[in-house]
């Protein structure tokens, strides 16, 4: 670890300030955890007003303790806080841990945590928290913390103290330990990023658990998890912001199109991290990636002692992104020869009540499969890890069953994930123990499976460096002025010219090729007020919509330019804008007027390269429109990921464009036509509420 978070792991002397005897106060808690660690630290209780605490001397303040403290657990009201801090700092702490909550309401003094916190990093010293739950150590003894957490090998770091403690509390529960534990709280001083960057080179972590709300210095998050992932610690994100509520007011598709979760899992597939839903889902995936190897890709095979079992479990994990694959006419014979007459060998295989005969029938056939080339992933669903709870008699047995099937697991480096019956039998417990994961649920399985599936799959993008820039409300460049700004970084546009009366629109129109459209060149959304006329097949045509639009719309810039009338054409939106947090994002997806109802997008940090913009189109549920549909054929797949591309470089490079736009991108067999350009730049204040998922916020 790091000197200056060090002292919140292994620390030579710890004082808990507001130790209590009362079992329903934190103070309890706390003083009861830090005792659990008193044959490898100094442990002192502090409380003025209680001489002893559970049999323990309590002293009544900082002073008076025989040394002086490194950690100072923050647990008195919160009007004592600030001389408590300052008495600390005289006496040489270097770590606060800040359970009080509400110092600033107290006071009556806006920003006091943040002064405090400035206070403490100009001595030296560093804080966690206010207002968190505490944290945990396994490997040093330092329990400082709600609750009781069991040792192993997942860290968790949670903005809400009480979500990680049910994360913790499912992962004991499911036969997962925790090497580490903090409740970042407020995060005045230290901060969750601080707090993963220390878990890279702790050995034993082995994945960690992230719950967070706001994600401020976002890029810098994301550099931290990719540090995870290249030492071998996958990181589980859980955050919050689907709902409506959460969605940020945008004045174009791009803005509409995103909700906060698309930004945070836009980030978690450049970090190489996985995004879950709930703390349920985020246990059953660590259980893969706490010792288990990862598939190797996204084959399956599915052995079951029940038929109908066996046939939902191909159906859930095909839905999860998998695939069953019929097993290769060598492989199906090799298995009918050591099973009944009556069982299925095509993949899913059916047991047909060969395991209840003899229990090595599961081993025998797993290591079958796993020896082959034909898979990446074993999942044995159904009774399995049930007949010892049943029947006594068969504990034994059923156990070296599980350990041959640890051994495989160990010898070809593949996974077996079980789905049991059983919630926590001894068989149950040993394969969680040996790294053979066992959930209740084949919902749980298949879709950790095909998440784990996907973090081998794929590595992370490597994330570009973007220019700095604040988030500022956007104006609108005029269209021209727009188009050509996008179109300076690689943007194909088709030709086009201003016009202010009759007589331009036929000079432009004698320059270029019909047929036309028209367009009102100061209005955002123009097709919404009509001011975008189409398929004006000559110079005349032209002229009279430019006599009917400029008399509904008034005196105006009007721009006149050739329409694209190529055939067998797929339209796309690609758009990008500057987050708050992550900085600048690009997207593309299934565009038109139509992009909002269609809702298929992919987004990612810009800029990207033309590879990666690639993957983001592959990745479309529109893809096969581009691949050719229904006799129609392929459309330019290079030529759109190439426009993906420039525009994300458009806004990681101009640190003044806060939002553009092209859509549609017109996407034919013989390449990608913008027509159509939207770019915001920067104003000099902001007045727009900021989204609280992304700014930070709540910290």
């Amino acid at each position: 670890m790091s000197a200056s978070l060090s002292v919140f792991s292994d620390p030579r002397c710890v004082a808990v300030v507001g130790a209590s005897s009362d079992p329903a106060k934190w103070g309890y808690w706390l003083a009861r955890g830090a005792m659990r660690g008193t044959d490898r630290r100094s442990v002192y209780l502090v409380n003025g007003k209680s001489p002893t605490i559970e049999g323990i001397q309590s002293y009544a303040s900082l002073r008076d303790l025989p040394e002086p403290p490194e950690l100072v657990v923050l647990c008195a009201p919160a009007a004592s806080i600030p001389a408590v801090v300052d008495e600390a700092l005289a006496l040489g702490a270097t770590g606060f841990l800040g359970i009080t909550a509400g110092i600033d309401a107290v006071h009556g003094e806006p920003g006091l945590e943040r002064r405090l916190a400035a206070r403490i990093r100009a001595a030296g010293a560093r804080l966690v928290g206010p207002n968190c739950l505490g944290l945990y150590d396994a490997e040093h003894q330092l329990e400082l913390a709600w609750g009781s957490f069991h040792p192993g090998s997942l860290g968790i770091v949670s903005q809400s103290g009480q979500l990680g403690l049910e994360i913790a509390g499912l992962a004991a529960h499911a036969g997962l330990g925790v090497s580490r534990f903090v409740s970042v709280g407020n995060q005045v001083d230290v901060t969750a990023a601080d707090l993963l960057e220390d878990l890279v080179d702790h050995q034993p972590t082995k994945a960690v658990v992230l719950y967070l709300e706001s994600f401020a210095s976002g890029r810098d998050l994301v550099a931290t998890m990719a540090r995870l992932r290249a030492a071998g610690k996958p990181v589980v994100v859980l955050t919050v912001g689907t709902s409506e509520a959460s969605r940020i007011a945008a004045r174009s598709h791009t803005g509409a199109l995103t909700v906060s979760t698309d930004v945070v899992a836009a980030a978690c597939r450049a970090a190489g991290a996985l995004l879950v839903e709930t703390p349920a889902q985020a246990i059953d995936l660590a259980h893969l990636l706490v010792g288990s190897p990862l598939p190797r890709g996204h084959r399956v095979a599915v052995v079951s002692d029940s038929g109908g079992q066996g046939a939902l479990a191909a159906d859930i994990l095909c839905r999860e992104g998998l695939t069953v694959p019929r097993l290769s006419p060598a492989l199906s014979d090799a298995l009918a020869a050591v099973l009944p007459a009556a069982a299925a060998v095509a993949n899913p295989v059916d047991l047909a009540g060969a395991g209840e005969q003899d229990l090595d029938t599961y081993s025998r056939i797993v290591e079958m499969l796993l020896a082959s080339d034909e898979v990446d992933a074993v999942v044995l669903s159904g009774y399995f890890g049930s007949y010892g709870s049943d029947t006594p008699a068969l504990v034994d047995r059923e156990l070296e069953v599980v350990e041959m099937l640890a051994d495989s697991v160990r010898r070809h480096e593949r996974p077996v994930v079980v789905h049991s019956m059983s919630h926590d039998s001894e068989a149950v417990q040993s394969m969680r123990a040996q790294a053979v994961p066992t959930l209740h649920t084949i919902d749980g399985v298949a879709r950790s499976l095909g998440l784990a599936a996907n973090l081998f799959d794929r590595a992370p993008d490597q994330l570009r460096e973007a220019a700095p820039a604040a988030v500022t409300v956007g104006e609108a460049a005029l269209y021209l002025d727009g188009r050509d700004r996008i179109a300076r970084h690689g943007v194909p546009y088709p030709r086009a010219s201003a016009v202010a009366s009759a007589d331009h629109v036929r000079v432009a129109a004698a320059a270029m090729t019909g047929p036309f459209v028209l367009k009102a060149d100061w209005l955002e959304h123009k097709s919404d007020v009509g001011g975008v006329v189409v398929g004006l097949a000559d110079a005349e045509a032209a002229v009279a919509a430019f006599t009917d639009m400029s008399g509904r719309l008034g005196a105006g810039g009007y721009v006149l330019e050739e329409m694209d009338v190529r055939p067998d054409v797929v339209e796309l939106i690609v758009g990008a804008r500057r987050d708050r947090s992550f900085g600048p994002l690009v997207l593309v997806g299934l565009g038109g007027v139509q992009a909002e109802l269609y809702r298929d997008v992919q987004l990612a940090l810009a800029p990207v390269n033309e590879g990666q913009a690639k993957r983001m189109l592959e990745s479309l549920r529109a893809y096969p429109m581009l691949q050719g549909w229904r006799g129609r054929p392929p459309v330019d797949v290079d030529a759109a990921a190439r426009v993906v591309a420039a525009v994300s470089r458009l806004l990681a490079e101009e640190p003044d464009v806060v939002e553009c736009e092209v859509n549609p991108l017109r996407v034919a067999p013989d390449g990608a036509l913008a027509v159509d350009a939207l770019v915001l730049t920067a104003l000099p204040s902001d007045d727009v509420a900021p989204d609280p998922l992304l700014t930070g916020a709540n910290q």
